[in-house]
């Protein structure tokens, strides 16, 4: 607040805006004369900066009011057309917050505890063999992502909507509503990894005393805004990214008998119990299958890199820089950490989850360093590890919350959840985030691991229908161009994988749906069909074919997709112009050309 504005408060006794008047703070009267006069004259404070509303008169009550529905937001559908980028929602996180998110993104259950199953049904070959193909699906995915969202910038929902103008409706309705039922399911997910986690140190408490102290810190954490959940993200990622550095270190010293009490290690666990879960050919496939569905809810949120990209300055410049980025970050921080765990933790491990040897199951990451007589160190991992979890648990609440709003945006949901306050809080459908968020209690059941591997298996194969759609709209687009005779030349950004790229990624996803059919209906070491085993890895399945027929039949729309010549090509698109991207191009590498050896190469591989 300004020195000029709090004199001019004084000078009214405490006064207060309210719409076009002045009132006195104590009586409640509107203020008149040079009292007033001397106030406009004096006070000189930006909206952004300080806003009052009626009822304001303390903190308290500015508390309790800022959960009222924000001004200008009474005619919804006239908001939605001014605005499809959520303006109300307050835009505070600042670029330091944005690249510690980048580095950390994905870096939680899936990659820290998650693994721990897939090593066991998969063994250390299966393990990388799942990481390296879904991590090449998710190069093509980032590419068509970022070409789809520098053509439709502005388009509420972003990569959730594409499918419902470029594929089908129903399509677009079933994968939107389970990507937001993917986070919704991740939030309690991440409070019960926490409460296993947590057992490491002691099982002689009650975890839903710990869940709930973690289940009230998110809640709180978010209910300040974007602000809070940016400043808590940092301050995550950060511990992440400083985790993953120290555990290559640490591992590889562990390896080559640098450190720990087993001397050189080396492939020892690849040969003996084997590199490959299972002991036939069936099985070994089975556990490569089983890890392809766990590296996708890993890799999960990479999409979002490319959505960030295009809405900088350069997006033709920034989505392949955030994709060569992102394909370094998947091939050596997923990829080398998940093969360097193969070479310390042996697959049949009791400690591995899935092993039923042990009442106590950990992150594998704890393992490698702790089987090996290191100490200490597997105290500070798993106490990162904690850190990471409540740091997904963090930014599902948030995500969930705003992806119910833009359903709600979209028609695809209650109106009820368009509900956004004073501070920019999605509240309605924060409530809905708050009631999910309360299957985490399940924490001091016995069948804790149980839930934990079903709303992993939700969420891991949501990501592949997310993914998916991305592709096959991307396909769609492109289609749609080649015959309405459009061209691409008006394409701000061309994905670098081309439409061969999306047609890789979406055969690869969708022979995983098939295989993960078969070996959910009937697992490793089994002859039969199991009906608890499918649901447990298939669950998503049938909600998204629940949700699609849902549609359909309340819509009585059956066409199957949208025919290429009727996709509107210039809904939403912003149509760039061909001579200019042409000059743009030549001086960039003009611009090269004259650059220092240096700068090249950056520019090759960065």
């Amino acid at each position: 607040m300004s020195q000029d504005y709090s004199k001019a408060i004084g000078t009214v006794d405490r006064g207060v805006l309210v719409g076009n008047e002045l009132k006195d703070v104590k009586s409640g009267n509107v203020l008149t004369g040079s009292d007033t006069t001397e106030f406009f004259e004096k006070a000189s404070v930006q909206k952004s900066d300080f806003e009052y509303f009626e009822g304001d008169e303390t903190k308290f009550r500015r508390f309790v009011n800022s959960f009222k529905k924000a001004p200008g937001r009474e005619n919804d559908q006239e908001s939605l057309q001014d605005n499809n980028k959520h303006e109300k929602l307050k835009q505070t996180i600042r670029p330091r917050h944005v690249v510690m998110i980048s580095l950390g993104t994905g870096i939680g259950t899936g990659l820290l505890v998650g693994t721990g199953k897939a090593l066991y049904n998969g063994g250390p070959g299966g393990l990388a063999v799942g990481f390296f193909v879904m991590g090449t699906c998710v190069y093509c995915v980032i590419q068509a992502a970022g070409e789809m969202a520098v053509n439709y910038p502005a388009l509420s929902g972003g990569f959730n909507a594409y499918p419902s103008f470029l594929v089908d409706p129903g399509f677009g309705f079933a994968t939107a509503w389970l990507y937001c039922i993917q986070w919704l399911c991740v939030f309690p997910l991440e409070l019960v990894t926490a409460s296993i986690t947590i057992k490491y140190w002691t099982t002689a408490i009650n975890p839903d005393i710990f869940v709930a102290v973690f289940y009230l810190l998110i809640i709180v954490i978010n209910f300040f805004g974007a602000r809070g959940y940016a400043e808590a993200e940092f301050f995550f990622n950060t511990c992440k990214v400083l985790m993953i550095i120290g555990f290559f270190i640490v591992g590889i010293l562990v390896n080559t008998g640098a450190a720990g009490n087993d001397g050189y290690i080396g492939a020892k666990y690849w040969r003996e119990p084997g590199s490959f879960g299972g002991h036939t050919a069936i099985d070994h496939f089975k556990g490569v299958v089983s890890t392809l569905v766990n590296a996708a809810f890993s890799l999960g949120c990479s999409e979002f890199v490319a959505l960030t990209a295009a809405e900088q300055a350069n997006p033709r410049k920034s989505v392949p820089s955030a994709a060569k980025k992102m394909l370094y970050k998947v091939f050596v921080v997923f990829l080398g950490s998940v093969t360097l765990i193969g070479f310390l933790v042996p697959k049949n491990s009791s400690e591995l989850m899935g092993s039923t040897d042990s009442s106590v199951h950990v992150s594998p990451y704890v393992i490698a360093v702790a089987s090996h007589g290191v100490r200490v160190v597997p105290h500070f991992i798993n106490a990162v590890i904690l850190l990471s979890v409540l740091s997904v648990g963090n930014s599902a609440f948030y995500s969930s919350s705003r992806l119910l709003l833009s359903l709600a945006e979209q028609g695809y949901a209650p109106p009820v959840f368009k509900y956004i306050d004073r501070q920019g809080r999605p509240l309605m459908a924060m409530m809905v985030s708050i009631t999910m968020g309360c299957l985490c209690f399940v924490a001091a059941s016995p069948k804790e691991e149980t839930v934990f591997i079903w709303l992993l298996a939700i969420s891991g194969l949501s990501q592949l229908f997310t993914w998916t759609s991305i592709c096959i709209s991307h396909i769609r687009f492109r289609k749609a161009l080649l015959v309405q005779g459009r061209g691409w030349d008006g394409l701000g950004f061309k994905a670098q994988t081309g439409v061969w790229g999306s047609y890789y990624s979406a055969v690869i996803m969708i022979l995983t749906f098939i295989a993960q059919f078969w070996t959910c209906l009937i697992p490793m070491g089994s002859s039969k069909p199991n009906a608890e085993s499918f649901f447990e890895g298939y669950l998503a399945f049938p909600i998204f074919v629940a949700l699609y027929f849902g549609y359909k039949i309340y819509n009585k729309n059956w066409q199957l997709f949208i025919p290429a010549e009727k996709i509107d090509l210039d809904l939403h698109r912003k149509i760039f112009d061909a001579d200019v991207l042409k000059q743009e191009d030549a001086e960039y590498r003009a611009k090269l050309r004259d650059s220092s050896m240096w700068h090249r190469i950056a520019a090759l591989w960065c």
